[in-house]
């Protein structure tokens, strides 16, 4: 009866009616409920709940830890026990993980549903901060990664209410039978990875679900078989990949940072709070809801990733230019100019941020003309000025009018960062 009770739709009123069709003068429901419920407490003392095959999976970390040692430094690091156990027949999933962080925590569940072959309607996992942001037993606020993922599996998350044991009590004698079938048999091995200790729970694992239990008659392997699997939800075409969302401010350069790298966004959301979704491969920006730039992401590049489309026209037409283009065109105005260029380039760190004062200095000639500002580029490059407000003052004020008077005998131009013309090509 107890197992035929967690098979979907199944209720004791209906098991009282199939009793009496057997048994026409059997007990009456009260007396069958009554019997069944004596027979429950002295067989599972511990039993709350009656759970529906395939209904729900119920997770969380065990107490105990379990040693890696470094094979270089010889260093011992705790590894946390991640287990899980469905409700309908104990059925038992461990694995060892580094900590108990939100990627370990996600992508446990993610291997856990390969092992089981399918998905529980329901997670029940514990107020824990990487599944829950907020505690509360009516409206409790899930993290948003987690619940992406049970997005993905088409599954609900329903975390234990805070205060009420029961509802986690399922999970809380798996822990305590994972610790002293795998952890404790393994206390006195040393393991080197990751990989070599979940190898050994493994193998633990599957001797623990098919073990037959007393009061059962059968094995959690076995009740799997028949109550679990049947009901459970088929595994997505693709699992879950791992992905972290942050908060950021549009910057004024129409960029958002994520992880010392920026990445565009239309020009439009300067300084637009937005949503941004962060896997190993992409980096994706959401505002209000609505993706507005995605992009294959560089980690520890320190690089800006910019889309021409998310530019506005005036910065396009600057991201068409490149340094050996740039130089080309100085060199046309005078081969100071080229030489002005050439070394506010060197200058940066990457030659495209020199590229607002070159053309700065370009767009010059069209109130001096080209001879006055080459004169004032070549007085520039012999006094390391290095802005369009410098080349400016000196026409200005006139002081380009003494290199033009004494071109002949000016002196060649030289400085330690002009790489010469070929440098671009």
């Amino acid at each position: 009866m107890d197992r035929e009770l967690r098979r979907p739709g199944v209720t004791r009123a209906l098991l009282w009616e199939e009793y009496r069709a057997q048994a026409p003068d059997g007990f009456g429901y009260a007396w069958f409920c009554q019997h069944f419920d004596g027979w429950k407490g002295r067989v599972r003392p511990t039993m709350r709940q009656t759970h529906v095959g395939g209904e729900k999976v119920f997770v969380d970390f065990a107490g105990d830890t379990i040693d890696v040692v470094d094979p270089v430094t010889g260093e011992a690091r705790p590894m946390k026990l991640f287990v899980a156990a469905m409700g309908a027949s104990n059925y038992t999933y461990a694995e060892a993980v580094a900590s108990e962080g939100l990627e370990d925590w996600v992508l446990a569940h993610v291997r856990m549903f390969t092992f089981l072959g399918g998905v529980p309607k329901a997670v029940v996992p514990d107020n824990l901060k990487s599944a829950v942001i907020k505690a509360d037993r009516f409206d409790p606020g899930l993290n948003r990664t987690y619940a992406e993922m049970a997005a993905h599996y088409g599954t609900a998350i329903l975390p234990a209410r805070p205060r009420k044991p029961r509802d986690k009590a399922k999970v809380e004698v798996a822990v305590q039978v994972a610790q002293r079938w795998i952890l404790a048999r393994l206390r006195n091995h040393r393991f080197f990875s990751l990989v070599e200790l979940n190898v050994a729970i493994r193998r633990l694992l599957d001797e623990l679900n098919m073990r037959v239990m007393r009061g059962y008659g059968a094995s959690r392997a076995d009740l799997f078989a028949t109550l679990d699997r049947p009901n459970l939800q088929p595994l997505p075409p693709e699992p879950y990949v791992f992905a972290r969302w942050k908060r950021a401010r549009v910057a004024p350069d129409y960029h958002v940072e994520v992880d010392s790298s920026w990445y565009s966004v239309p020009f439009a959301l300067i300084k637009q709070e937005v949503d941004v979704r962060v896997s190993g491969q992409t980096v994706e920006i959401f505002h209000r809801g609505q993706r507005v730039a995605s992009h294959v992401r560089t980690p520890g590049r320190r690089s800006h990733v910019t889309v021409a489309d998310h530019m506005p026209s005036a910065h396009r037409r600057l991201g068409e230019w490149t340094p050996a283009r740039m130089l080309a065109q100085a060199t046309k105005t005078g081969p100071a100019v080229a030489a002005f260029c050439e070394m506010v380039m060197a200058d940066r760190p990457h030659p495209e941020q020199g590229f607002r004062t070159c053309l700065g200095v370009l767009a010059l000639v069209k109130t001096y003309g080209p001879e006055r500002v080459d004169a004032a580029c070549q007085r520039g490059v012999t006094i390391r000025a290095r802005t369009v407000t410098s080349i400016r003052s000196i026409l200005k004020t006139g002081l380009d009018r003494a290199f033009l008077e004494g071109s002949e005998e000016a002196a060649p131009l030289h400085h330690a960062n002009i790489r010469g013309g070929g440098y671009y090509h």
